[in-house]
């Protein structure tokens, strides 16, 4: 039995997806940011950045969301994170995706979505228009490669789809422009398809 720690924010939502899809016989333990259970000494002595997802199994502790469906995905004996040469794409992808993609479609997620949940102020247009604008020029290329394509890397579903379209769920609430991407539209839609992905936290 693997425990993963979990709450409903973007980076758990990819491993929930995860766990729902393979059918992992996963303990859910919810962590209520608002009331800093991340930050309880327990916590912190399993993910000493206090942050989730953190998936346990018995002495092995994987923590970063990345890292947690790929384990998920060897666990289960999946080919969602295959043995091949086309490890070497879906490490590119979770780099270009960390480093430009959904860290601009984070920024609006963050703006438009976490500063009215925790009551933290209003977007901050400045920020908004700037990330606007990045996440315009990286969904481009993405929309690019996804021309033609059915998935990101090979023929099949891999763990670098589940990382990339982190944010899009949250599209219209963060205002992110899906709809000027034609591409990368029809290629998230057909990840809403998956029941996982559409539905991925457990019911509390």
């Amino acid at each position: 039995m693997m425990t993963l720690y979990y709450s409903d924010i973007l980076s758990a939502r990819r491993a929930c997806a995860a766990v729902r899809y393979l059918k992992a016989p996963v303990e859910y333990e919810y962590l209520d940011l608002a009331k800093g259970d991340q930050q309880k000494p327990g916590y912190l002595a399993i993910n000493p950045n206090g942050k989730v997802p953190t998936l346990v199994k018995g002495e092995r502790i994987t923590w970063e969301s990345d890292a947690v469906i790929c384990q998920l995905s060897e666990d289960m004996g999946a080919d969602l994170w295959p043995h091949d040469e086309r490890q070497i794409e879906i490490t590119r992808w979770f780099s270009w995706n960390a480093q430009h993609f959904t860290r601009a479609g984070g920024a609006l997620y963050f703006e438009n979505i976490v500063k009215r949940r925790f009551g933290i102020g209003a977007p901050d247009p400045t920020v908004v228009d700037r990330e606007l604008s990045q996440f315009r020029r990286f969904a481009t290329v993405l929309n690019d490669h996804l021309t033609g394509r059915k998935w990101i890397v090979g023929n099949a579903l891999t763990v670098a789809d589940f990382s990339v379209a982190m944010t899009l769920p949250y599209a219209e609430e963060a205002r992110l422009p899906l709809s000027e991407f034609a591409s990368v539209r029809r290629w998230h839609d057909r990840l809403n398809d998956i029941e996982g992905w559409r539905e991925p936290f457990p019911a509390r």
